[in-house]
């Protein structure tokens, strides 16, 4: 396998620069090579070995380093959060719905797409979970919904650096594509009548999660080919989209572990 390309240390258009903040997520930015980097700063009063760990990477990929008083830092975070590091990088780019199907990392299709969730918390804790359950990519539509920002690449700790992530304007008509392609669409709603896992998930599929508090839109309801629910036994009706993402997401790596779906099969559908 060819080497990693060390990532790029500064870009022209700074107005295409973001500030991403955090230990895991600085790291899996640098590791990833996938942005290009204005430069790396770092809290003053921090010298343990995380911290060198990525200090050392910035001087071997030729990044340029700024050691900074803490109240610099939250400055350019805008959050306590910072953890002693940040990077003021390029946004990462989009990937094409196409590359998430191409790029297949088990026997069959597995794309995570999330209508509207608009918490950045939510959404860098699906892509964390989407990456680790086995997905091939994430799907979030352009409007309505919260994109890839330095909270949500923090709170995936990383996990948005490496999945490649899709941008679409319209859901229900990305649902139609990826049933043209040959994916069945999985909506997780409280008024379906199958439970979650009663669903045989050794297809090619895409799970479609709604947006907090609302659920999936009608249109995007009506697109899903099967409607599953997680039975509740307590007092609350539902459980937070993050949570309910992960108990499906995780049912999909379940039953493709069980019977060997989840290495690659031959490229014959």
């Amino acid at each position: 396998m060819a080497a990693k390309s060390p990532p790029q240390t500064r870009v022209v258009n700074l107005y295409w620069m973001v500030v991403i903040f955090g230990i895991h997520a600085v790291s899996e930015a640098l590791k990833s090579g996938v942005r290009s980097f204005d430069y790396v700063g770092v809290s003053r009063e921090r010298h343990d070995q995380r911290i060198q760990r990525i200090i050392e990477t910035c001087r071997a990929s030729g990044i340029q380093l700024r050691f900074l008083p803490r109240e610099e830092l939250e400055r350019a975070a805008k959050t306590h959060a910072h953890q002693g590091v940040i990077a003021v990088t390029s946004t990462k780019q989009y990937a094409d719905v196409d590359v998430l199907l191409e790029n297949r990392k088990g026997a069959y299709s597995f794309v995570v797409v999330l209508d509207g969730i608009e918490d950045p918390h939510n959404l860098g804790a699906l892509i964390r979970t989407a990456d680790a359950a086995g997905a091939d990519g994430v799907v979030i539509p352009e409007r309505r919904a919260v994109g890839l920002t330095g909270t949500v690449v923090k709170a995936s700790a990383g996990a948005s650096e490496h999945l490649p992530i899709a941008r679409v304007t319209n859901i229900a008509r990305t649902l139609e594509e990826l049933k043209e392609r040959g994916l069945w669409t999985v909506g997780l709603d409280q008024r379906g009548t199958q439970g979650y896992d009663e669903l045989n998930f050794n297809m090619n599929c895409a799970v479609v999660l709604g947006a907090e508090g609302k659920g999936l839109h009608d249109l995007v309801r009506k697109r899903c080919d099967f409607l599953v629910s997680i039975p509740m036994y307590g007092s609350v009706p539902s459980l937070n989209v993050s949570v309910a993402g992960a108990i499906v997401m995780y049912e999909v790596a379940r039953q493709r572990r069980a019977v060997g779906s989840m290495e690659k099969a031959s490229p014959a559908r």
